[in-house]
Parts: structure tokens; sequence; C-alpha cells
């Protein structure tokens, strides 16, 4: 249509437009090119057989879609061209643009009488009732139909279910992309235990870069939280943890990731999980894809306050679609843009979401996803109002936990030990060099989960 010129209405000594558009009409040679085009299963041409394909069966099906559906389907849909009269031999074949082209053609003229017309630029309008009322009135945003309101409508604890498109209920990714419900307070709980432990009170210092804090890009350090706070025992201020300053001058983000560095760290952090209430969320996912048992191999923290620029990845991969990426909320800026990026199984799609209390998004073998760029303190950003008396106990920052479960066995113990293996400091590598593995902390045949310590909430 951008090769057809205006002709507008007919009137005395104007011939006006001679052709109009419409859908194609059944039965017709576009409508059967174009039915059969649009709807190809695997989006080749050599889905199905052509000549045996059973024409009218669906017929201008785009019409019937949601604008979202029929956007990722262009050039599989058809228009046609329809004479209004009579066209002579040579006759230009003109359209009408509609009455809100015409309106704006006539104010740029009015406002710019000397102006080049190709510096014009408007939507040339369609004919009144050209498009199907389900296209009208809805949004052409991508979002995601479990979370739209999952905080009046919390997932029953344990719940898993596939992240799908509120568009069409078709699944983001249907291996690898889910929503986990979580028991009540259970964020509340483990900040609380993240508290009381230091770690919380550790990211302010490393996030304000306070002096003895302050990692360069990819740096490491190892620190004990327990000491920067009325830890109530000793064994709590010895608790190890290391701190690592990701990629920052690469990525222009100051994400911090903190873990445990011994192997004392590492118990205290499982338990709390448990008493917590996750060994629910673990039966759930070992439950909903039939593993025979989980283990949870690693586990992070990840705080920061400010992204310009992040890594779409994956966490994990190859492991047989076995493990998953368990990434729920512990302190998160009120009312602030969808904060993590997740990618669609056919990579053309990228949305972004909100954490919320007591959910963990589940991201399996290939869930690309990445944090989305924000900007709640940078202080090399005079731009930001945030005042002037940021202080380590004021400072704007977002702190999220990861936990990586897996059913680890022989068909994949050696992708992993090569995933965990891969960054430096990797603590408690030497837990994948045999299987079964020495801990498994959920269990079909036992139906028991044991993060917890006894008297906790496991089960």
């Amino acid at each position: 249509a951008n090769f057809i010129n205006h002709g507008g209405k007919r009137k005395p000594g104007v011939p006006g437009a001679n052709v109009k558009i419409r859908w194609p009409e059944a039965g017709s040679a576009g409508a059967r090119l174009f039915e059969w085009a649009y709807n190809q299963k695997y989006r080749s041409h050599f889905d199905n057989d052509f000549e045996n394909y059973p024409f009218g069966t669906n017929h201008n099906a785009w019409l019937r879609d949601h604008p979202i559906d029929v956007m990722e389907r262009s050039g599989r849909l058809a228009l046609e061209y329809v004479a209004l009269r009579d066209i002579r031999e040579g006759e230009e074949i003109l359209i009408d643009y509609g009455k809100l082209w015409l309106d704006a053609w006539s104010e740029f003229k009015g406002r710019n009488p000397y102006a080049r017309s190709g510096y014009f630029r408007h939507a040339i309008g369609v004919p009144d009732g050209f498009y199907p009322e389900n296209w009208l009135h809805v949004s052409d945003q991508y979002q995601i139909a479990e979370i739209q309101d999952l905080e009046n409508k919390p997932l029953e604890p344990g719940a898993v279910v596939p992240m799908t498109w509120a568009h069409n209920g078709k699944p983001v990714g249907s291996k690898y992309a889910y929503v986990v419900g979580l028991e009540k307070g259970f964020s509340d709980r483990f900040l609380e235990y993240s508290e009381r432990r230091g770690v919380i009170e550790l990211y302010r210092r490393l996030l304000a870069e306070e002096e003895g804090y302050r990692l360069q890009s990819d740096g490491f350090d190892m620190y004990r939280p327990g000491t920067l706070v009325n830890a109530t025992s000793e064994e709590e201020r010895l608790l190890e943890f290391f701190a690592h300053r990701y990629k920052s001058d690469k990525y222009r983000f100051n994400m911090h990731f903190v873990a445990a560095w011994d192997e004392l760290a590492r118990k205290d952090l499982l338990r709390a999980l448990g008493d917590a209430g996750f060994d629910i969320a673990v039966r759930g996912v070992g439950e909903r894809f039939g593993y025979d048992n989980m283990t949870c191999f690693h586990t992070s923290y990840m705080g920061m306050t400010h992204c310009d620029k992040s890594l779409m990845h994956s966490d994990i991969y190859a492991t047989n679609d076995k493990s998953w990426n368990m990434v729920f909320p512990l302190i998160t800026i009120e009312g602030t843009e969808p904060e993590l990026s997740v990618m669609s199984e056919d990579i053309n799609t990228i949305v972004g979401v909100n954490y919320l209390k007591d959910v963990a998004y589940a991201m399996g073998d290939f869930g690309y996803h990445q944090t989305r760029m924000v900007a709640y303190y940078d202080p090399d950003d005079d731009s930001l109002d945030v005042g002037d008396d940021v202080t380590r106990d004021t400072l704007p920052i977002r702190v999220v936990f990861g936990a990586y479960c897996s059913q680890i066995d022989e068909t994949n113990v050696a992708v992993i030990r090569h995933i965990y293996d891969g960054d430096d400091p990797a603590p408690f590598a030497d837990q994948f060099k045999d299987v079964p593995m020495r801990e498994v902390h959920w269990e079909k045949d036992a139906g028991t989960s044991t993060l917890a310590k006894p008297g906790g909430k496991g089960f």
C-alpha cells in the first residue's frame, strides 16, 4: 500500500480512489495460498502438501487470533485490492488513505507550505469495520499470565506452573520458565535470617563501597558478616561467606554475589532455607517433573543498586532437564519497572517481570534471562534524585536469592561439575565427584524433604 498513492473521495472532476482493500474472499487464489502459509506448524513451506491441504477449514485465520500472534506471523497474511469501478488502461491505481491521514496532511501543508511532501509521515487508514472486534482495545504488550495478579491470588505453596503468555495461554518456554508458589511469609523469614547473619549489612557496605568493602571488577574476598552484627554465638560470628563483584567494568552494573565459603556456612544456609519453608518448593518441583530425588547443590545471594547493561545468560544447560535455579526476592524497591528479563523459547521475545514476595521464578536448562536496566543509586551518576544524604542504612538496594537444585545422576553429573567448577572460587566442588550424591534433600520414595533442621518447616 505504501506504493499506491492516495486518491481520496470521488468528486466532480476528481476521479478519486479506484480500488479498496479487503481480506481475501474464500476460495480465491490468494485466500488459498495464505491460508496454507499462515497455518504452517513449523513455519516452513515443506510442512504440508499444498495440493492436498483442506482449504476452507481455517480461512483468514488471523482474524480470530490475538494481534500479537498476528504480528509474529508477518508476511503470512494477505489483503486483496478490489476495483471500485472500471479502470482504464494506463490509469494510476489509487486508494483512499482515510480522514485521519487527510487531516494530518492538510495540517502539515498549512504549517510547512514549502516543505517537500516526502517529509510527511502518517499511518494510512483502513475502511471502517476492517479490523475485527477482538483486535480492538487490547494490549500489544507481552505479559506473563501467572504473575499478573499473584499478590491478590497467590499460588498454593509448592505449586509449580509454567509461565504462559497472557494473550494466548501458550508457554513462554515449555521446558525452562516456571513460577513456584512459596509459603506466605517465606521471603520475610529468610530475610530475617539473612539480617541476623549479617549478610544484609555486608551488602550495604559492599554496595556503598566503604573502605575495606570496595571490590574491583570481577574481584573476590572472604568475609565473616556475623562480626558486623550482634551474632548470638561464636559459631555464627565465624561463618565465612565470599563476595564476588561480577564484571562491573564490562557490564557497568554493581552486581555482587555473596555465597557460603566454608562448610559451616553452607549447611547453615540450607537449614535456614528449610526452616523458612523452602522444602515444599523443592518437593513441588520434584513431583511436578517426575524426579526421583533432588539436591540443592549451590545457593547464592545477588545484590545491586544499578545496572546499565547486563548479560543475557542461562545458569544451567544440558542437564537432561533435571536442574533449576529458583530465584526469589528478599529486598526490592517499591514501584520500580520490571527487574528481570525472560527470553521466550523461540528467542524472538524478551519480557520483563517484577520479583514478588513468596514467589520463586524457576529457570531450567537453557532458561535465558538477565537483569534489566535499573538505577536505584549510582555514586557516579549525579542525575539520580536520591538526595545528598544517602548513607549505608538508607542506601536503596535490591537483594534476591537463588537456589540451584537438581536431580544429579550419571546422566548429568559431569555437565553440572563443568558448570559449577567454571567460576573461581567454587567451594564444595568435590560434591560432584561421585554419585549418588552425598546429600539428597528430597526423595520421591521416602516422601521427605530434609533441608530444615528438626523442628523446622521440613516434612
